[in-house]
């Protein structure tokens, strides 16, 4: 086995990241144990320290002088062992309850900003590095929401880095658009530990957030990226290819805004053939933008 002492301070610093993304928060021990074999000795040994059972005797019935054969009474056998039952996920109302009150509580992006920053209701706030918030100008009436932070993105405290992010720079300007020139934000602003899904109570308690997001910003035309956000926004039981390439409109604190889904960046780095459909979606997107007047 590997030392630390024998590791270079960039390996280590490599290690520490990798364990960091996989969602290892601490080590409980210095060396390694093999916990498997550990349980294999320790059913062995309680294998051998358990006394064997005597054979079972039948009840003889008793004789008696003075009356009737009385018979032993027969053995209880223990009650059934309740099953045990999936718990049932509730959501907490009074964190979406304070999540709702702090984001309608503000009136500009900057105020929502801080509202996200020293909001603590949401457990997934105490496993991240970072709290996304919106990045770009909303100025260009362009909004792009994606999913949740990545490890990239936690690591960075930005929104689509890495190589996702790379991609999208080049998605953006196939149609003649930078990232700087429009709105890049996360339906959930801190990321989930190993990049597991969000559960429905802690989506819950992130969309008044993201929702006063889309109303202070008033965006002319939204893009969702990936399958998360487009049953966040659009339909909760549906997948990206049946709702991708297809305008819809999204409504947020009395402000409505088209809205088309697509694929992820990320989507597209692992099955690069959804590239061609990704590039139709972001013709439409592009004809859209043009018809509003948002881009020449």
């Amino acid at each position: 086995m590997i030392q630390p002492s024998d590791m270079t301070a960039a390996e280590l610093a490599a290690l520490l990241a990798f364990h960091a993304d996989a969602g290892v928060d601490w080590l409980l021990e210095e060396v390694a144990v093999d916990r498997v074999a550990e349980f294999a000795a320790e059913k062995q040994a309680r294998g051998a320290r358990q006394p064997a059972q005597p054979p079972a005797r039948e009840a003889t019935p008793s004789a008696s002088s003075n009356g009737p054969q009385s018979r032993a009474t027969p053995e209880r056998s223990p009650p059934p062992r309740p099953q045990p039952t999936t718990p049932i996920v509730i959501p907490d109302d009074k964190a979406i309850a304070d999540a709702r009150f702090a984001a309608e509580s503000a009136r500009s992006l900057e105020e929502l900003r801080a509202a996200l920053e020293s909001f603590a209701g949401c457990n997934l706030k105490a496993s991240a590095r970072s709290t996304l918030f919106a990045e770009g100008s909303a100025k260009s009436g362009v909004m792009i929401i994606g999913p949740m932070p990545s490890a990239d993105d936690d690591r960075e405290g930005l929104a689509f880095s890495g190589r996702a992010g790379t991609l999208l720079d080049r998605m953006l300007q196939s149609i003649g658009l930078a990232r700087q020139d429009v709105l890049l934000t996360t339906a959930i602003p801190w990321r989930p530990p190993g990049n597991r899904v969000p559960s429905p109570a802690e989506a819950d308690i992130c969309r008044p957030f993201i929702e006063r997001q889309i109303a202070l910003s008033e965006p002319k035309a939204v893009l969702l990226l990936g399958n998360f956000t487009a049953r966040f926004f659009l339909a909760p039981q549906a997948t990206i290819h049946a709702v991708r390439g297809q305008w819809r409109e999204l409504a947020a604190g009395g402000h409505t805004s088209p809205v088309m889904a697509t694929f992820h960046p990320q989507e597209l780095l692992l099955a690069p053939a959804t590239k061609a459909l990704a590039w139709q979606d972001l013709l439409t997107f592009r004809q859209e933008l043009r018809s509003r007047g948002i881009q020449g």
